[in-house]
């Protein structure tokens, strides 16, 4: 019963989505090391349910923990099964039903989202519509455990220990894995840009939005870095970094994808250094106190949780050392993508450049704030910036969009002092 991106569930909630009584736990979790049957169950189930719905079962996978090799997990088979409209319950249930699946969980209101048993392998079938937003993440989290030893190994580690512990019911178990579930997918995000990073390098070079709004924007908050040590965070493809060590900054570019850096010290290794970090993990590369100034343009939305970040960064500024960076505009993505609720800590889908899909959050400006104060960071200045005059002529539509709508906004904020 996954719930990403959300608040964890709370006792009403579970009990909400379950069509009966939610079954009791209370006890610790029993994992069993990874079993080869598991794949042959999965496709035996998958056989079943095609004959079943036929065409309407317009997607069937494996994924969750059985479908990594070598993973320990609950042996139970999550299958992920993608329906026209899960919430028509009348086009699939029924038949399911008569087949010996159970409906144990309903969420109409989270992703259409249904949960069958089986009627005879231990299964989870989940069932969604297909304009979910769950499918990529199971897809890019297994994908990524299966290419990456030492993700599925920090996974394997943190189920392990978190299964050790007593839960009341299973979801709140399933709950505390979020946290390093949305870590991992994170930098599989990350490792996308790497298919496309000639190509965002080359949009990000010319476009009015970049070159002409926020590159400017973030070098005048960091003011004179000459002689000073530049730590440049998300660095892309180096546009932002050369532009810094132009105005005298020892700089270093650090960015979570190995493409974008490798496109970045293509162009401007000359000028500056570059380095693939993930800065959701500790920069162990930085000593303490080494940096004068962080730049940050346009990469936290990208983060769900700020704080590791934020802790880095305050670790390696010295002290009185500046944080500056961009964000969406909270109002515009608010605006923009036609949210009801402002408040809310969401995850959206974006094309940039056009035909290449970005996920970043939205989050209110008061989380913001929250989040800058509480990582030990001052804001001393606050700034929604107007475009060069540069553009009025070349590209007159962005000049005027940008003069009357917020599309990023900008922090200068300092370390502070206090522990």
């Amino acid at each position: 019963m996954p719930k990403p991106d959300r608040d964890d569930y709370t006792e009403e909630d579970i009990h909400d989505s379950w069509v009966g009584q939610a079954p009791v736990l209370n006890s610790t979790v029993t994992l069993a090391e990874y079993d080869p049957e598991w794949p042959r169950l999965f496709e035996r189930e998958a056989k079943r349910i095609r004959e079943i719905l036929g065409e309407r079962a317009l997607i069937l996978e494996h994924v969750g923990s059985t479908s990594v090799p070598g993973l320990c997990a609950k042996p139970i088979i999550d299958i992920m099964l993608i329906v026209p409209d899960s919430n028509d319950e009348d086009t699939y249930l029924p038949q399911l039903a008569a087949e010996g699946y159970t409906l144990v969980i309903r969420e109409p209101e989270w992703e259409k989202h249904r949960c069958f048993k089986g009627p005879d392998t231990n299964i989870n079938l989940h069932v969604y519509s297909p304009d979910n937003g769950q499918a990529e993440r199971y897809r890019l989290f297994r994908e990524r455990l299966i290419a990456h030893e030492d993700e599925l190994k920090l996974y394997e580690a943190t189920k392990r220990e978190l299964a050790s512990r007593t839960w009341k019911y299973i979801q709140q178990y399933a709950d505390a894995k979020n946290e390093v579930i949305d870590e991992i997918i994170e930098r599989a995000r990350a490792a996308q840009y790497d298919g496309f990073a000639r190509l965002y390098a080359a949009h990000a070079e010319t476009s009015s939005t970049n070159a002409h709004y926020d590159r400017p924007a973030i070098v005048e908050l960091a003011g004179d870095v000459a002689g000073k040590r530049v730590l440049d965070v998300g660095c892309a493809a180096g546009h932002l970094t050369a532009l810094l060590a132009a105005k005298g900054a020892d700089v270093l570019g650090v960015d979570a994808s190995e493409g974008m850096v490798a496109v970045a010290r293509d162009k401007f290794g000359d000028v500056a250094k570059f380095e693939t970090a993930d800065v959701s993990r500790p920069l162990t590369f930085l000593e303490d106190a080494s940096i004068d100034v962080v730049t940050a343009s346009l990469v936290l939305h990208y983060l769900k949780e700020w704080a590791p970040a934020l802790a880095e960064f305050r670790r390696v500024l010295k002290p009185g050392g500046m944080l500056v960076f961009s964000v969406h505009h909270p109002g515009e993505d608010w605006r923009w993508f036609g949210k009801e609720n402002y408040f809310q800590l969401e995850l959206l889908e974006d094309e940039f450049p056009q035909g290449q899909k970005v996920r970043f959050y939205r989050r209110p400006l008061s989380w913001t704030f929250g989040a800058v104060r509480d990582g030990g960071f001052a804001v001393d200045r606050l700034v929604e910036p107007m475009p060069e005059e540069t553009i009025a002529d070349s590209d007159p539509r962005w000049y005027a969009k940008l003069r009357t709508q917020p599309r990023f906004l900008y922090f200068k904020t300092v370390r502070e002092s206090r522990v």
